[in-house]
């Protein structure tokens, strides 16, 4: 297919490249045949120790004839050469220059091609490649140069910043206040070097949701919007830096930001510079015919229409006057020269469904209306323009039910809202299919907008399927404010340009070499870790979501939104914010490692969000914990309310450091998002339980929701006891519980739960003297007697040398005060031999999926994509789904079971996945025990994620989708094999859990079982 040419019109500007079928990169590659360059890297031809060309002090010359872009970048490279070297670089030729420009477009780089010193095979005729490289006596008076050549004005734009990314210069240098490491020699390598030609054409973010953080800080840094009434709006100052480090990061497409926000209205400056930039813009999946949907929402209401209609979005009842508003958008692009991607369809005002209905015979008049006025204005067929559809949420119900897009259209792919790919491309189509994916949202579950949340491996996963099933056209990322999202932005503009450099196994080298341009060689790999790390513990849950527990009653999906998601059970609350806390002690460590002209930066990429997170699990346990304690009536509640307190007073101590130390304030106002009082319906209404804490689209100051609660604490002393496993329940002895005698969970000499505990706890204000008793020499505490001023944890142990074979009891004695307390304790008939594979304790068997015994078939382990730590799926991704059994795929595992004939439950924890394969109803697996039947299960069953029901909320909110099958286990205690099966590909699970009876409920599931 021959790459189309449109004319960018506008004073100076020049002929900038599109493909009028958004066609997919195989198609729109295709240039000069022969041998070419070699393919690199970003910068891998930059040596700081020695190479053929200095580029200390050499001037950076191009034609003032080339795209505005491409002389603009010339300044960029130069200031970069300085920020690096110290030596400003000069502007006209001299014996040693660089030279800067396009083929076809710079007479510079058109002489040395003529000339035969330059050779551009292989990337000549391509879309948006450049070659670096050395030439000896290019033209007269010239020693040697180091040309940068791109095939179109984007190709050189980026040639320019790929060798400012190899001298050490940052993409995020603005934006995150990253300072390069200063060198004294830079060197380029002899060789002719490219980056390739990037995969994925359309490649870009969208700029949304940003307020109040972007939205505050922008307009005061900046100065504000020059609309006249909305000094909110984003000018072209701003978007200057935004479409920097878009080009930086290799990308060419935006949807500028929307709400409240007009970008052609904002500052009649923001289509002319992105023109000059070299950017395609866009608009969302809500705007379409380039225009953003606040320009209708600023001049048309009901009863005042400056088109002629009614001033309703509705196209059933004012289509004259919306075909008159989309035709000005589109005359708008003609007459102003600017690359755009138009958006067709149409969906209501606000980001919701359209108010019309979703009639497929309207949708269909809407696109081929929008197609006539396209023909109209531009005098060509519209297949010249490149134009997306973007099946977001609803809209996808239109091609469920049979609607296509002309064949040229682009049809923009979504995911979930939550990192779940919803569709794959289900055959070719001239203009290919596209992606947009999400890094910050707003609305359904809950928002979450506050810091980066992303685990890379997920997204990996996904956007490797998107790349498998040939999804090539269009991508583009939902990044909130940008800033704050810097790490997932340019991982997904990598693997946007080059899917094949970075194969699962390569992602931690990314994030070395993400560490290493921002932070130095030094702490890199530290850094890497940390930041893998981070994302992982992240991805078990949004921030914004720790007040809000997620249950199943008689078969409908329960919101607790004054409740941990995490249980004090098996320690589970303890664990993970003191996973939590190491990971923010690492943080700071390495931070005070750095020099002080890092710390900034530091601070903006990194410290913060660990920091700022690690603080939040902080409060969070300490404000329930506090709750629960206040219950029991304990002396230490007050505590842990001074502590949630001090916690949120150091938020805010955080988030100001941001706003007013941090690069001399020069974000004041960003780091304002709330993120801790979701759900205070009395503050802020019905809509607490999504969004924000608002009034009057005003952003709140957060405070602590739940409430914490303080008591007064009685004169004297009082013994209370607590035991492991009642606390969920909020028991207590004596007198605060539904039983006489509290019973420890069963011990095993198999276990692998944290060791069970007693709680002794004071009521009163006066210390006392406890004292624990055993009745049998085998049940073992680690303190018998001490002193409690508030509370003791004694733990709790079997000497198994002493115990009794089989099944036995004991019980402990705990006196204080005046009072006591007895525990029954028993233990389980394990045998202590024979056994094999992963054995039962305390009822349960639980497994991490990669730890098979047998697999079957072709699968892949996924490291750190699951919450607790790698995930298993067939492999490839696009297998053909399978009817499991006999020898097809599956993973085999040895389990031991202790008890008798009956039933088990296998419970499979499974990535929340959406039936996005082509053809495929559903995505199933298979389960069996043994010989027994395999019961399949669809993990997408009773999930919407179209409409954002309930159960597909509980499934991403907990970021696991967890479905159970029922098994006999009919030859009783012994030796079973457990069997899960492939019948779809792209299932990845995670753990599995058989429940023999005693599974105990836990967000992330009992840790993994002991295998012997």
């Amino acid at each position: 297919m021959s790459v189309a040419r449109r004319t960018v019109l506008g004073a100076g500007l020049a002929a900038v490249p599109v493909v009028a079928s958004g066609v997919s990169g195989s198609a729109f590659a295709a240039g000069d045949g022969g041998p070419g360059p070699r393919v690199t890297h970003p910068g891998s031809y930059i040596s700081f120790t020695g190479g053929d060309f200095s580029l200390v002090g050499a001037p950076v010359v191009v034609s003032p004839e080339d795209h505005p872009g491409v002389v603009r970048v010339a300044g960029d490279l130069r200031d970069d050469i300085a920020r690096v070297t110290g030596v400003r670089p000069g502007t006209t030729t001299g014996r040693f220059p660089v030279l800067l420009g396009t083929i076809g477009r710079s007479p510079l780089i058109d002489g040395l091609v003529r000339s035969g010193k330059l050779d551009v095979t292989g990337v000549r005729g391509r879309w948006e490649t450049s070659l670096q490289t050395v030439v000896d006596h290019p033209m007269p008076g010239v020693e040697r140069a180091f040309v940068i050549a791109g095939s179109d004005p984007r190709g050189t734009i980026f040639g320019a910043y790929d060798v400012s990314y190899g001298i050490g210069v940052s993409p995020w240098h603005w934006w995150d206040d990253v300072p390069p490491v200063r060198r004294s020699r830079v060197w380029v390598r002899a060789g002719r070097y490219t980056q390739g030609t990037p995969v994925v054409k359309y490649r870009g973010f969208f700029i949304n949701d940003e307020n109040p953080a972007l939205g505050t800080w922008a307009p005061a840094y900046f100065g504000p919007g020059k609309a006249p009434g909305y000094p909110g709006g984003f000018n072209s100052a701003f978007y200057e830096k935004v479409f920097e480090v878009l080009l930086r990061l290799k990308g060419n497409y935006l949807w500028p930001a929307v709400w409240g926000r007009a970008f052609a209205e904002d500052d009649l400056e923001n289509h002319r510079r992105a023109a000059e930039y070299g950017i395609v813009m866009g608009t969302s999946h809500e705007a379409p015919m380039m225009r953003g949907i606040e320009e209708w929402n600023r001049h048309a209401s009901p009863g005042h229409d400056p088109y002629g209609g009614t001033g309703e979005w509705s196209y059933r009842r004012n289509a004259p006057a919306i075909r008159s508003y989309w035709r000005a958008g589109i005359q708008r692009m003609v007459d102003q020269g600017f690359e755009g991607v138009v958006t067709l369809g149409m969906r209501g005002n606000g980001d919701t469904g359209l108010p019309d209905g979703d009639g497929v015979e309207l949708m269909e008049q809407i696109i081929a209306d929008q197609r006539k006025i396209i023909e109209e204005v531009t005098g060509k067929p519209a297949a010249e323009t490149p134009q997306v559809w973007t099946l977001y949420k609803e809209v996808q119900r239109y091609w469920d039910r049979g609607l296509r897009a002309p064949d040229d259209v682009t049809v923009v792919l979504t995911d979930d809202n939550w990192g779940n790919i919803r569709k794959h491309p289900d055959g070719v189509r001239g203009g290919g299919f596209g992606l947009y994916y999400h890094f910050d949202y707003v609305g359904a579950g809950r928002n979450y907008k506050w810091v980066d949340t992303a685990n890379l491996r997920n997204v990996w996963e996904q956007l490797h399927q998107a790349h498998a099933y040939g999804n090539h056209g269009l991508w583009v990322a939902n990044v909130g404010d940008l800033k704050g999202n810097e790490l997932p932005t340019e991982f997904f503009l990598s693997y946007a340009w080059n899917p094949e450099a970075w194969p699962l196994e390569r992602v931690g080298e990314w994030e070395e070499r993400y560490a290493r341009q921002n932070f130095g060689e030094t702490s890199a790999r530290e850094i890497a870790s940390v930041l893998a790390t981070y994302g992982r513990l992240q991805a078990r849950r949004k921030p914004e979501l720790l007040n809000r527990r997620i249950t199943m009653v008689d078969g409908k999906v329960v919101y607790d939104d004054q409740q941990t998601p995490y249980y004090f059970a098996h320690r589970e609350l303890e664990r993970v914010t003191e996973e939590w806390r190491v990971l923010g002690d690492r943080a700071e460590r390495i931070a005070r490692r750095l020099p002080g002209e890092l710390q900034d930066a530091w601070y903006e990429l990194v410290g913060y969000e660990v920091t700022a997170t690690a603080n939040l699990y902080g409060l969070r346990a300490a404000e329930f914990t506090n709750l629960l304690y206040a219950g029991q009536g304990r002396a230490a509640t007050n505590d842990r309310a001074a502590q949630a307190e001090a916690a949120l007073a150091r938020d805010f101590a955080l988030a100001d450091r941001f706003n007013s130390q941090v690069a001399g304030g020069k974000w004041k106002g960003f780091q304002t998002q709330p993120h801790i009082d979701y759900g205070d319906v009395d503050r802020y209404g019905p809509n607490a339980g999504w969004q924000q804490p608002e009034k009057d689209n005003v952003a709140l100051p957060d405070v602590l929701f739940p409430a914490v609660r303080r008591i007064e604490v009685p004169g004297g002393a009082e013994l209370g006891v607590s035991v492991d496993g009642a606390e969920d329940a909020g028991e207590w002895w004596p007198g605060g519980a539904t039983t006489d005698v509290p019973v420890l969970p069963p011990f095993s000499r198999y276990q692998t739960r944290p060791q069970q505990y007693v709680e002794i706890f004071n009521r009163g204000d006066t210390p006392f003297e406890y004292e624990v008793r055993s009745s049998v020499p085998w049940l073992v505490v680690d303190r018998v007697r001490g002193r409690v001023e508030q509370q003791v944890r004694v733990e709790v142990r079997v000497d198994w040398a002493r115990a009794p074979s089989g099944a036995a009891e004991g019980t402990l004695t705990v006196t204080g005060a005046g009072a006591s307390v007895t525990v029954r304790c028993v233990t389980e008939r394990a045998p202590a031999a024979g056994l094999r594979g992963f054995a039962e304790a305390g009822g349960y068997v639980a497994i991490d999926a990669e730890h098979y015994d047998r697999a079957v078939g072709e699968w892949r382990r996924l490291e750190g994509i699951g919450r607790t730590g790698a995930g298993m799926t067939p492999w490839p991704v696009t297998a053909p789904s399978v009817t499991p059994g006999g020898s097809s795929p599956r993973l085999e595992y040895e389990v031991s079971l202790l008890s008798g004939p009956g039933e088990v439950t296998v419970w499979a924890y499974v990535s929340p996945r959406n039936p996005a394969l082509p053809g495929v109803t559903g995505l199933s697996y298979g389960v069996s025990l043994d010989d027994g039947p395999i019961r399949t299960v669809d993990i997408t069953a009773g999930a919407d994620d179209g409409a954002l029901n309930a159960v597909w909320a509980r499934n991403t909110s907990d970021n696991v989708n967890r479905t159970a099958t029922r098994h006999s286990v009919g030859s009783g205690a012994g030796v079973h094999r457990l069997k899960f099966w492939m019948v779809d590909p792209t299932v990845v699970v995670q753990r599995l859990v058989v429940d023999t009876g005693g599974m105990p409920e836990l967000y992330l599931g009992p840790g993994e079982s002991r295998r012997v």
